[in-house]
């Protein structure tokens, strides 16, 4: 596919300065090595690199051409773009020699324009082709996976990631719909899933849940998100911060329960004859958490699903632990 950048589509970003506090960007920390795993348009990055002093780096990562398009235009000796998911970060930053980095945000919110152009067929309420794969220059499009899935394989992902209780049915109508003609657009998904559901929330698309259903699978972006968490605490210098900004359950869940298993210490054997004082360190703290305002949600709606998680490690990373305690 070749996307053309669209400039009437933009971006607000979501709890810019928000989260750009909670990495604490400040004195010797300034100079930090720094990354934000989902460059999007950029907001975040332009801020962490308006506080990085002389010495800091950020490197930023994202799966969408028309974001690295963006990205390369920042003319700053202190940044640099990798075309690639965040849950490669371990590979980048071995090839680039770092050890250690002091902060990592992640923005997991699929950004205005993606969702406003109707080339990449994310958005229910646009006709246009069903691709919805975030890097469009390899993967499978949700068109092609559709045409090619079995019924159980297409409810079991509509049931899985988009909590949709009429899965079956949907996936039915998928099934009888391309027999009939391929589903290449997203008029026609919308369609065939509009009959499927009878019913729902007052306000809601019946497509809503579907669509964001089929858009996670194409992307992987369940997967990714467990795999990125755990490199980006395992790269994390002692009071390094990890702050994460989720937008559905399904990941506020894996980032809530992957932070709150840093936070709590490994529990020993308690027949063991262990002092106070030896008693193992929970490896991180949490911040607080954060939600957007009443005037952020007001001036940009799509803000109102968002959730900022974040933790700080506290321990020096050849004394922590692998794992902590279940949420």
């Amino acid at each position: 596919m070749n996307l053309q950048p669209v400039p009437e589509l933009q971006h607000r970003t979501v709890l810019l300065e928000e989260a750009v506090d909670a990495l604490a960007i400040a004195g010797e920390r300034a100079n930090g090595i720094y990354l934000d795993g989902t460059f999007g348009r950029g907001g975040h990055s332009r801020a962490i690199l308006s506080r990085l002093g002389p010495q800091g780096r950020l490197i930023a990562f994202d799966k969408d051409p028309l974001a690295i398009a963006t990205a390369q235009k920042i003319d700053d000796a202190r940044f640099e773009i990798v075309h690639d998911s965040f849950a490669t970060m371990d590979e980048a930053l071995a090839a680039r020699g770092i050890a250690q980095v002091d902060g990592v945000l992640m923005d997991l919110g699929i950004s205005s324009p993606q969702v406003d152009d109707a080339a990449r067929g994310f958005s229910f309420r646009l006709d246009g082709p069903l691709d919805m794969r975030m890097d469009t220059t390899r993967g499978v499009s949700a068109a092609e996976w559709l045409a090619t899935a079995d019924e159980q394989q297409i409810a079991k992902v509509i049931r899985d990631y988009g909590e949709e209780r009429f899965a079956l049915q949907i996936a039915k109508k998928i099934v009888a719909g391309r027999a009939i003609e391929p589903i290449s657009s997203t008029r026609q998904l919308a369609a065939l899933v509009a009959q499927a559901v009878k019913t729902r929330e007052k306000g809601k698309d019946p497509a809503t849940r579907t669509f964001q259903a089929v858009r996670i699978f194409v992307n992987q972006e369940l997967e990714e998100l467990e795999v990125g968490l755990d490199k980006a605490f395992a790269q994390m210098a002692q009071h390094g911060r990890l702050v994460v900004i989720s937008f559905h359950s399904l990941e506020d869940r894996i980032v809530k329960q992957f932070m709150a298993s840093k936070a709590h210490a490994p529990q020993p054997d308690r027949r063991l004859p262990i002092r106070a004082v030896d008693l193992p360190q929970a490896p991180a703290r949490l911040l607080p958490r954060v939600m957007p305002s009443t005037d952020e949600v007001t001036a940009n709606p799509r803000a109102r699903s968002a959730v900022m998680r974040g933790l700080e490690r506290v321990t020096p990373v050849s004394s922590t632990t692998t794992q902590g305690a279940p949420a």
